[in-house]
Parts: structure tokens; sequence; C-alpha cells
């Protein structure tokens, strides 16, 4: 049984630091399946009506550094997952990596008291930071699932 002077890291399931080892392991990963799409096929290749894993791709990027910011410095920016400057696979990877650094910036920056506070993300999602940042990486996961998919047709 944990004392009751332990602290919220001691009790956890999970660290931060494990959190974000677990994340960045997933963007790895992605950025893997942006690597193995053809550049036509990444912009314009569907499935079923479904977007191009570009678009999916410019989504994840709209939420995961964005998010970060927004809980470290409480300035709300708008959610722009569109991102229409990037039209070529070398800018997305280029914005990807950005992202990964902008993640481990601002990670370093929230304290643990901060992932249970309600944060508005983009004045839309009002949740618990921790929410807010499970759901980014959930988010990814199925995403590259479709990228999986499509790769796979």
């Amino acid at each position: 049984m944990m004392s009751a002077t332990a602290t919220l890291a001691e009790q956890a399931i999970i660290t931060p630091e494990e959190l974000l080892q677990n994340w960045q392991g997933h963007r790895g990963l992605t950025r893997r399946v942006i690597e193995a799409f053809p550049e036509k096929e990444l912009f314009e290749f569907s499935i079923g009506g479904m977007r191009p894993f570009a678009e999916l791709a410019k989504e994840m990027l709209a939420i995961a550094g964005p998010s970060l910011k927004q809980i470290v410095t409480g300035l709300q920016e708008s959610f722009d997952e569109k991102r229409a400057g990037i039209t070529t696979k070398k800018q997305l990877l280029d914005a990807w990596d950005e992202a990964t650094e902008q993640i481990n910036l601002y990670w370093q920056q929230i304290p643990l008291s901060k992932f249970r506070e309600t944060i508005n993300l983009f004045g839309q999602f009002n949740f618990p930071a921790i929410v807010n940042l499970t759901y980014a990486l959930d988010n990814e996961v199925h995403h590259r699932g479709q990228g999986y998919v499509y790769l796979r047709a």
C-alpha cells in the first residue's frame, strides 16, 4: 500500500516521461508510414471517400504541438488541420520533425498537477489535459492504421 505522502508520480501507473516515450515511439512509426508513401499517393490516394494520408497527417500535426503549447502557455490557437502550405512529402516530414521537437520542448514544461487540470483545447475540447493528450495519441494510432490500409491497397 502506498503511503499518504507518496507523490503523484510514485502512485502513477505510467509517468509523464514514460507517456512521452510511448507517444514519441508512435510518432516514429507514423513518420515511417509517411515515408513509405509515394509522393502522389500521399496526397491523392483514398479509399471509400476517406481523406488522403497527407490530410490525416496534417490533422495529427494540428493536434500534437499546438495542444502542448496551449497546455503550457494557456494561449489558445485555432484548430488548423488544413496546413495549406504543406504540399510535398518533404514539407510534411519537416513539419512532422518540427512538431516532434515542439512536443519535447513543451512536455518538459508541464508540471504534474497540470495533467489533471481541465483545458479547453482549441475552444472545443474541454477535458483534463491528460484526456486531451491521450486523445492525440489515440487519434494518431487510428489514422496510422488507415495509412497501413492505404499502403496495402
